[in-house]
């Protein structure tokens, strides 16, 4: 169909004017009319949209936080605990090499097998097992405890190579006083495990 085609109508059309007898100025006041019109509902139907949009993006946002939130809550005491336990160990790794690096000499080798017998409580037939070279440590020094202790009596001292350079083992008939450094380091590391 061409624009200057005529249309049929069943019936004739009531209350309508020609366009061409409408005055131009009523024709642009109803451009303008018609044109505000579409640019306000655009308007508000764009702010309804963009409202819309943001209150989704604020529930999304929301949703986020709380799950973010809800893993921080969970992760947070796995974290605390982990960093204990490796601040734990750091700590034990550090006492163990400061430990290791403290120069052996007869009255360190005196002082932990004391240390060991204050745990014994029979005095009968105490045999101390120290690391050969302290041993040897302890006879060049002429080390008085050698001879025996006065609260204690007579000790027999044995060298065994079961026993690490500045720790010992003292054994009675009851049992053992393990009093080595990885023993005692061990037990360390244990109690502050807990």
């Amino acid at each position: 169909m061409k624009w200057s085609d005529s249309i049929p109508f069943s019936r004739p059309l009531r209350d309508v004017r020609p366009l061409t007898q409408a005055p131009m100025q009523d024709w642009q006041e109803h451009l303008r009319e018609r044109e505000q019109s579409a640019y306000e509902r655009g308007r508000r139907e764009g702010e309804q949209a963009l409202s819309e949009q943001l209150l989704q993006q604020r529930n999304e946002t929301v949703e986020l936080q709380k799950g973010i939130l809800d893993s921080l809550r969970r992760v947070v005491p796995q974290v605390v605990q982990e960093a204990e336990t490796a601040l734990v160990n750091l700590a034990l790794e550090a006492a163990q090499k400061f430990v290791a690096g403290l120069p052996i000499d007869a009255k360190l080798i005196e002082t932990v097998v004391r240390e060991g017998l204050r745990q014994v409580e029979d005095t009968a037939e105490i045999v101390i097992q120290l690391h050969p070279d302290d041993l040897a440590l302890l006879r060049q020094h002429n080390a008085p405890m050698l001879d025996g202790l006065p609260e204690i009596g007579a000790l027999r001292f044995a060298g065994s190579a079961e026993v690490t350079r500045g720790g010992c083992i003292v054994q009675t008939r009851f049992g053992l006083v393990d009093a080595r450094r990885e023993t005692k380091m061990e037990q360390l590391r244990q109690v502050l495990a807990t």
